[in-house]
């Protein structure tokens, strides 16, 4: 009986360290998406943080509501990406550890 515990158990910390070393890795990927014909540049991490963003000097002084509806779309289609990027990961490891379950 204790023997199955202590084998969860250790399952359950060999998950963990997987997926501490997956937030790592997502941390470092970097995901990069253009808007507005290439004019807004995203990047944002695996773990949905947002890193990085561009716009060119054309849309600095255009139309205000434009440009906020053109950084929405690019930011929303960025994070996408990372979550699908960031499940994929998860799942990998998860599948990895309970094989069956996935």
């Amino acid at each position: 009986m204790f023997g199955k515990v202590g084998d969860m158990m250790g399952k359950l910390q060999e998950m963990k360290q997987k997926t501490d070393e997956i937030k790592a890795k997502l941390e470092r990927s970097i995901i990069k998406v253009e808007g507005a014909g290439g004019d807004i540049k995203v990047e944002v991490n695996g773990n949905r943080q947002l890193q990085k963003i561009e716009i060119a000097s054309a849309l600095q002084h255009g139309n205000k509501e434009e440009l906020e509806e053109q950084l929405v779309v690019t930011l929303n289609r960025a994070l996408e990406k990372a979550e699908a990027l960031h499940e994929s990961e998860m799942k990998a490891v998860a599948s990895g550890m309970l094989p069956g379950l996935f």
